[in-house]
């Protein structure tokens, strides 16, 4: 691997066809505390960590509102504001926090539209980038929140909009009303529930951001395929598995998180290894071995 990691190594790709980003950014939610609930346990580390994420070439940070709640975005200003140019900041709302780890859908558009203009407060833009409905509530018509998405375009409050933890035919629903960017989904190498998701997004140029990209690293012992492809590459089997998402698609975007500036470096330099096809299919048939057992 090179000495320097670099995330524009990873490639680059156009949100909604026209935003420029390097494909490998970062996911904010571990900037808070336990159950991604309060303040973080050391918050001078985090704030490093935030302030070296521009330094390896990440130009896309994923966030939302409920980190924290309203810890992740505050922090991300305070460690980044002014930004520098070309990061782009992607936020998300629709979800309210009663307590740790507890999370609640709430899509009614009075409350989007009000959390998209906390969300321009807590970051201190003019407008957000790319704002994403965390989940679909399905105590709201979705055309309701689809149309609630439309108006913050149409006024400006977003420039592109996405969705999050959805199937093909809520993708197509949304299309009918706004132009959908990204798709934010549970996808790993060995979890691979949304492939027909990501194939969809892939045909559609929509950018197929994958939430929990490090899942294979966990989900594989010592002498699995990942295993055994990390240490030929003399990588860590979460390298690895950041690796096979590049290399999946050119649609898909990971983020992998981390509040400790040392494992942000060793994410970054994921985008330096090169998996061979063999390698590739080595992990892909992890992932329908455990498919299939999960049937």
């Amino acid at each position: 691997m090179m000495a320097t990691p670099d995330a524009g190594r990873a490639g680059t790709f156009l949100l909604g066809g026209k935003l420029p980003i390097h494909r490998l950014g970062y996911g904010a939610m571990r900037v808070t505390g336990s159950g991604v609930w309060g303040e973080p346990d050391d918050r001078a580390e985090c704030l490093a960590t935030l302030r070296r994420v521009p330094e390896f070439g990440i130009n896309f940070i994923d966030t939302a509102d409920s980190y924290g709640p309203a810890v992740s975005e505050p922090m991300l200003r305070e460690a980044l504001h002014p930004y520098p140019d070309g990061l782009v900041i992607a936020t998300k709302g629709g979800q309210i926090r009663p307590g740790p780890d507890e999370w609640i859908p709430l899509g009614r558009p009075e409350y989007l539209r009000q959390q998209v203009k906390m969300s321009l407060r807590w970051l201190g833009v003019e407008q957000i980038a790319l704002w994403q409905l965390h989940r679909i509530d399905p105590g709201v018509p979705r055309d309701e929140q689809f149309g609630a998405i439309k108006s913050m375009l149409d006024e400006g409050l977003i420039g592109l909009a996405g969705l999050s933890e959805v199937t093909v035919a809520e993708i197509q629903a949304a299309e009918k009303v706004f132009p959908v960017a990204t798709v934010q989904n549970h996808y790993s190498a060995t979890f691979r529930v949304y492939d027909e998701v990501l194939d969809y997004c892939e045909s559609r140029n929509i950018g197929f951001i994958p939430w929990y990209p490090l899942s294979g690293g966990k989900l594989t012992g010592p002498d699995s395929p990942l295993a055994e492809i990390a240490r030929r590459h003399q990588a860590s089997p979460s390298q690895v598995a950041i690796a096979w998402l590049l290399k999946r698609s050119p649609v898909v975007l990971p983020i992998p998180g981390t509040s400790k500036r040392a494992h942000l470096e060793e994410n970054v330099a994921a985008a330096d290894i090169e998996l061979s096809d063999e390698e590739f299919e080595a992990m892909a048939g992890i992932a329908h071995t455990r498919k299939r057992a999960r049937s």
